[in-house]
């Protein structure tokens, strides 16, 4: 008998020392894992997330937006060349006031 309980003593620990082995793959694997899972967390660092971009959408301009904004432009401009046109008229007019000015000195002198 106690030859029977050798062998399967042996056996068992033939098998103990497989499932040894078996651990210590398993911790090998279980560090890659650690190191990938360190590298997917610097990645949520970098890219952006679902709800960053989001919000990104939401801080963009719309075509309204360009709208209005092309609309004040135009209306702008619009005053500048109005503001310019006055300005041209009103130094041609004091440029004939000026030559009243000169020929009404001239006559009265003359």
């Amino acid at each position: 008998m106690n030859e029977k309980f050798g062998k399967i003593n042996e056996k068992f620990e033939k098998v103990d020392e497989k499932f040894e082995r078996m651990d210590e793959r398993f911790v090998k694997i279980d560090e890659k894992f650690d190191k990938v899972d360190e590298k997917f967390g610097t990645l949520f660092e970098i890219f952006a997330t679902k709800e960053d971009l989001i919000e990104a959408v939401k801080n963009l301009s719309t075509k309204e937006d360009f709208n209005k904004l092309l609309s004040a432009v135009d209306t702008y401009a619009k005053n500048a060349d109005t503001y310019f046109q006055e300005m041209v008229m009103l130094a041609h007019k004091v440029d004939r006031h000026e030559k009243w000015i000169r020929h009404k000195s001239l006559r009265s002198l003359g």
